[in-house]
């Protein structure tokens, strides 16, 4: 939402239509009405976003504007350039950054790097431990290696060249 409110001057409700399912970010990441005014109330109380007055609003009362902060814009900027650090985040953290990025027209490339040197390490560890587990754990960790494999391949992907189509999956 900090990265939200950092690209202007907003209000909730508009922050809350971005993040809707329908929302251009709710598609990666559905954040619900009352969350999103209650992380607005918190960023204001931790001094990352403030009061920007009024607007007037078609349905009901006027809309009260926010604005970040220049430490709310710090750091939204220094959120969106960190890496996930988990491979269960990847889906949620990586992808709506990558959104936000492409939002604000900034080149992910930092980002993307960051996450293969976070994600490279992870999926050597875990292709050693499947060779001795077993059962259902060996089952686990297969997935695992599977998801992180195939995040390294996408974010290779994107580095080499992020407008290329993607190649038609064929049957096995």
């Amino acid at each position: 939402m900090l990265s939200l409110v950092g690209e202007g001057v907003t209000h909730g409700h508009a922050v809350t239509r971005q993040l809707a399912r329908s929302g251009g970010l709710g598609q990666v990441w559905n954040v619900q009405k009352a969350v999103v005014y209650r992380s607005l109330d918190r960023l204001s109380v931790l001094g990352l976003i403030r009061s920007a007055g009024e607007e007037d609003s078609p349905k009901g009362p006027a809309r009260l504007l926010v604005e970040a902060t220049d430490a709310g814009r710090a750091a939204a900027v220094t959120w969106q350039q960190q890496p996930a650090q988990h491979t269960r985040d990847i889906r949620s953290e990586l992808l709506v950054k990558l959104a936000l990025l492409d939002r604000s027209r900034t080149d992910p490339h930092d980002l993307l790097m960051a996450q293969r040197a976070v994600l490279a390490p992870a999926a050597e560890v875990m292709r050693d431990r499947i060779a001795v587990a077993a059962g259902f754990e060996r089952t686990l960790l297969r997935w695992r290696y599977e998801t992180t494999a195939a995040t390294l391949r996408f974010l290779d992907a994107l580095l080499v060249n992020p407008s290329d189509p993607l190649p038609m999956m064929t049957d096995r």
